[in-house]
């Protein structure tokens, strides 16, 4: 008895035919982070020892991927100064691969972090009724004067008052930073004595979706990056107020110190949000600029593993450079275990309470008013 023959639907077959074809350019890619731990050269390295470690990248990426061309064209980030690794397009098994080479500390996906006023220096005490007490600690320390302070945010409105100049002197010497700008699409950045740098970082942020080329420039789209960097280091501002509310002189912790914006953070449909790549390219330029104090106010949503943490690794560079670090604790709470930023050489700040209620009174349409009761 002959053996009856199953036909093959010709869709059936076009698909099979298909996935054989497509299935290997399919595979998922992604950008990974690969941290080698320090490099060899020290602080008075020259751009030719930076050049000799990226080449080491190259190598390294190259020995997996077949070739060095293929290691420069999915290498996104080389870390070259202070933190020794990259970060590249890999898919899983590359960078499994990779993962077996003893030079390699970790390896692990690029996640990204989450972007996380007039009373707050009376209330903490560094002024009283709105003076400045001559043994305030802000007297002491001469309102910050040349210290250099660096935010990790969503950039910077250079036009803001807080970041006016009057009255400061020249730029400290031991500055190498720099203001970029480098877009003719968007509208630049200009320094002063007061806002001495300003760059911004988005090979991760492009590689894990896309950005507008009209965004790409240091300039704060957000408001956060302006906020956090003014709340640290803004001058004095008389008048500030939100629709006659919180009235009163605005100011940073720092009035006198000097700031630098490096822009991490892009606007997405949540808001903003910062990669890790891009942050650890930030961190080791600051590092390098010269900047004395860093202010990060993002992070994750669970403390992770410090080996797997950009931030924690990033952060241990700086202060194993003698740049201490602060770091927002996270917006969630108050159960246990919500606090991120945890490393025991991060500066972990987190709210407290303040000393007053901003209220108004409602007035309904037959003209009666409610007023708060506190």
């Amino acid at each position: 008895m002959a053996m009856a023959t199953k036909k093959t639907s010709p869709f059936l077959f076009l698909v099979l035919l298909f996935s054989t074809f497509v299935a290997p350019a399919l595979a998922a890619k992604k950008t990974y982070i690969v941290y080698l731990g320090a490099h060899k050269h020290g602080k008075e390295a020259t751009l030719l020892d930076y050049e000799l470690a990226t080449d080491s990248h190259y190598e390294l990426l190259g020995s997996v991927l077949g070739s060095e061309d293929k290691a420069k064209d999915a290498i996104i980030y080389s870390y070259n100064k202070f933190i020794n690794g990259f970060s590249a397009v890999l898919e899983e098994e590359e960078a499994m691969a990779i993962a077996e080479s003893p030079n390699v500390v970790s390896i692990f996906p690029d996640k990204k972090a989450k972007l996380l006023t007039t009373q707050s220096w009376d209330f903490v005490g560094l002024e009283r009724g709105g003076r400045v007490p001559v043994d305030s600690i802000w007297s002491k320390a001469r309102f910050g004067e040349d210290i250099i302070i660096a935010t990790l945010d969503t950039g910077v409105w250079p036009e803001s008052q807080s970041f006016q100049d009057e009255g400061m002197g020249p730029v400290p010497s031991r500055w190498k930073g720099s203001c970029q700008n480098t877009t003719k699409e968007a509208k630049g950045i200009t320094c002063n004595r007061k806002l001495i740098g300003a760059k911004y970082y988005y090979k991760g942020f492009e590689a894990d979706g896309s950005i507008k080329p009209s965004l790409l420039s240091a300039r704060d789209s957000l408001g956060h990056g302006t906020h956090t960097l003014s709340t640290a280091a803004g001058r004095f501002v008389p008048g500030a107020n939100t629709f006659s509310f919180a009235a009163g002189t605005a100011k940073g912790g720092c009035p006198n110190a000097r700031v630098a914006a490096y822009k991490i953070c892009w606007s997405t449909l949540m808001g903003g949000s910062c990669t890790d790549s891009d942050m650890m390219a930030a961190i080791d330029d600051a590092i390098h600029d010269g900047v004395d104090v860093i202010s990060m106010s993002l992070g994750k949503d669970i403390a992770l593993d410090y080996a797997e943490d950009a931030i924690a690794i990033s952060t241990f560079h700086a202060a194993a450079n003698g740049i201490p670090v602060v770091l927002a604790g996270g917006n969630s709470g108050p159960a246990t275990y919500s606090v991120t930023n945890v490393a025991p050489w991060m500066i972990t700040v987190a709210a407290s309470s303040i000393d007053r209620v901003l209220s108004s009174d409602v007035i309904l349409g037959n003209g009666m008013r409610l007023e708060p009761s506190h």
